[in-house]
């Protein structure tokens, strides 16, 4: 179903994948996909000043990895052009997410064809050429970040780096059986981006593994003061889905859109997240996709002339007039027009958040059907708005998306879907995705928050775990006390046990598990705790000293010891 590169290609060294990857691109004749290609004796010597990183000592989670950059995102000394030849200008530095992957070691081959200045879910509005589909040229890639999907595609980039306003780091993962995250906006910060719709801009990922997206995502992930709409976590993020997964999807009336070998497809998906644990009902969606209506057909298009109009006024050669066409058009938005529909998105975000609150995502399909290029050329407007049926709502409702392959098609052919979740529940996003893979654990995206140590009923399997899934908690191993604690049995409903400090040597050490979770979940653990049950400092025999679950000594004196049996569920079963 794809042509993504081998993992043995990935094991490369640095150097030999670079001359990997330039083989490909001669082998696969697409000089469509780019806009402008790094030579290979430059990216060569970066790959080389890579491994003499490696070879210092350095850590590099993204070593030798080749990125290819839709040409809205500056990369310096290179053109950014956003597929406008008079546009085109060269930047000094590199947008905040190049330069972090630059640090982490990924090396940049080129900038990639699109959809001029990011308007379009079709990859064939661009003076530089329409962008084929990877495994099938008779059909589109997908956009706006058409090349960077298709040099992924085709095995020569490992990593493409897109943008995504109404779904164009989605469709195109969808038409290429790939991977395409959509964090929570701000999160990526857009400085060094050409804005199509400022307040609606996100810096996105396309990789062939659910892994390796979620690991660039994560190294680009952080505020920059240089975007003033970046985003950081806030304290009470969720660090991970709950092990059954309880999913909305839509009712039947809100997937009319789809072509019927997407909709056979999208119905044996969701059999297959049922079969893989998750729970499933269906919802209607007509809220949420009345207002991705919005995007295009209302005020807020009026942010595409703010971005580019008036340079697109001056009638360049270069500008695709359907692009163009759109943009012009918003000139005239009225500021009572626009103070509208930012009203109706306010109202659509709280309608949202009430229809979606008892699930922990949604699960759509990606995009309607997988058009040809002359379909496109024949209708370019009409099939484009129809490709982002569900996906322009996103952004305007401020949720985040993974977009994964689902069941393909009776034919063969790639279908993608998409988890859609609240901003900032990114990571649940990821743990569902990775479910419906077969592919758990999850990586981690979200960072911070601190490490929980639990030693009895809140234990996986345990009574008490729930309260930590509904916290979002994380697990992140077992783990095992110093000598210096005694266990002993509460006389508590549920049963519980109690841990209790007595001095290196005094004790044995006890078996536990460790979780991650925000400060503000924390922080709501602490103060629902009954007693005798306290939290304070644990030190554990890895030499880590974490924050973990005690009892009062008045408790524990009266209690049995149980020390010997070295955990608690050794004692249970003991029983």
């Amino acid at each position: 179903m794809t042509s993504h590169q081998p993992a043995s290609t990935l094991r490369l060294s640095p150097t030999a994948r670079v001359a990997a990857a330039y083989a490909r691109i001669a082998e696969a004749d697409r000089p469509e996909v780019w806009i402008s290609l790094r030579t290979e004796e430059a990216v060569r010597a970066e790959a080389a000043a890579v491994e003499a990183r490696l070879a210092s000592g350095a850590v590099l989670p993204l070593a030798g990895l080749l990125v290819a950059v839709k040409d809205n995102i500056d990369v310096a000394g290179l053109p950014t052009t956003a597929a406008c030849p008079e546009f085109a200008y060269t930047p000094d530095e590199s947008a905040a997410a190049i330069t972090r992957l630059a640090d982490a070691g990924a090396i940049v081959l080129g900038k990639t064809n699109m959809d001029q200045f990011a308007t379009g879910l079709v990859g064939t509005r661009s003076p530089y050429g329409a962008v084929r589909n990877a495994h099938d040229p008779d059909r589109i890639a997908g956009g706006s970040s058409s090349g960077s999907a298709v040099a992924v595609a085709l095995g020569i980039a490992d990593i493409g780096i897109g943008t995504d306003t109404a779904g164009s780091g989605r469709v195109p993962a969808a038409f290429h059986g790939l991977v395409g995250l959509k964090a929570t906006l701000g999160v990526i910060p857009a400085h060094g981006v050409v804005p199509a719709c400022a307040d609606f801009d996100a810096v996105t990922v396309f990789a062939a593994t659910l892994d390796l997206a979620t690991r660039t995502a994560a190294v680009m992930a952080g505020p920059d003061a240089r975007d003033p709409r970046s985003r950081t976590w806030p304290a009470d993020v969720r660090f991970a889905s709950p092990h059954v997964a309880r999913l909305a999807v839509p009712v039947p009336a809100n997937l009319t859109a789809l072509a019927p070998a997407y909709r056979d497809a999208f119905d044996r998906t969701v059999d297959a997240a049922l079969a893989a644990g998750c729970k499933i009902d269906a919802v209607d969606i007509a809220p949420l996709l009345d207002a991705a209506l919005l995007l295009y057909d209302g005020a807020i298009v009026a942010e595409r002339y703010a971005a580019v109009g008036e340079f697109l006024d001056t009638r360049p050669a270069g500008a695709d007039p359907t692009v163009a066409a759109i943009i012009s058009a918003a000139a005239d938005t009225t500021g009572p027009a626009f103070a509208t529909d930012l009203e109706t998105l306010a109202r659509a975000r709280a309608t949202a958040a009430t229809l979606l609150a008892p699930f922990d995502g949604l699960l759509l399909p990606t995009t309607t059907e997988h058009p040809t290029l002359a379909a496109v050329a024949a209708d370019p407007v009409t099939l484009n708005r129809r490709l982002g049926t569900y996906t322009n709502f996103c952004n305007l409702l401020d949720m985040a998306a993974v977009a994964i392959p689902g069941a393909p098609t009776a034919a063969g052919d790639p279908f993608g879907v998409m988890i859609v979740v609240p901003a900032f529940a990114d990571q649940l996003a990821i743990d569902i995705a990775a479910q419906l893979q077969h592919t758990t654990p999850a990586p981690l995206l979200v960072t911070g928050g601190v490490e929980l140590a639990v030693f009895g009923a809140h234990l996986r399997d345990q009574p008490l775990h729930w309260q930590l899934e509904e916290l979002g908690a994380r697990f992140a191993g077992t783990i095992r006390t110093t000598d210096a604690y005694r266990l002993t049995a509460l006389d508590t409903t549920p049963l519980k046990p109690g841990l209790v400090r007595t001095g290196p040597g005094r004790g044995a050490p006890i078996l536990g598990e460790l979780f991650r979770l925000s400060e503000g979940a924390l922080g709501r653990f602490l103060t629902a705790l009954p007693a005798p049950m306290a939290l304070t400092a644990i030190e554990l025999e890895d030499g880590r000293t974490v924050v973990g679950f005690t009892a009062t000594h008045d408790a524990t004196a009266t209690a049995t010891d149980i020390t010997e049996f070295g955990g608690w569920k050794a004692y249970l079963a003991s029983r």
